[in-house]
């Protein structure tokens, strides 16, 4: 279990969306996190392969390049 402390402005806008959906607040709270999350996790990866990429560990292609190793695959 986690406490979060969040400002009164905040609570009352959760207050009000939990009242006028039937939903939990911890139900949104859980859902905001989980996206922001996904969201933080799709950045830290685009930059580490991004890295990757500049320090030569990893190799890019053009789309053309992509799609005829794709095809060369695809008819193997």
């Amino acid at each position: 279990m986690i406490n979060v402390r969040i400002d009164e402005d905040l609570e009352t806008r959760l207050n009000r969306l939990s009242k006028e959906t039937g939903r939990t607040k911890s139900y949104y709270v859980k859902e905001a996190l989980s996206r922001y999350i996904e969201e933080v996790e799709g950045i830290y990866l685009a930059e580490s392969r991004a890295e990757e990429v500049e320090l030569g560990k990893s190799k890019t292609f053009t789309l053309e390049e992509a799609r005829k190793i794709l095809n060369e695959n695809h008819n193997s």
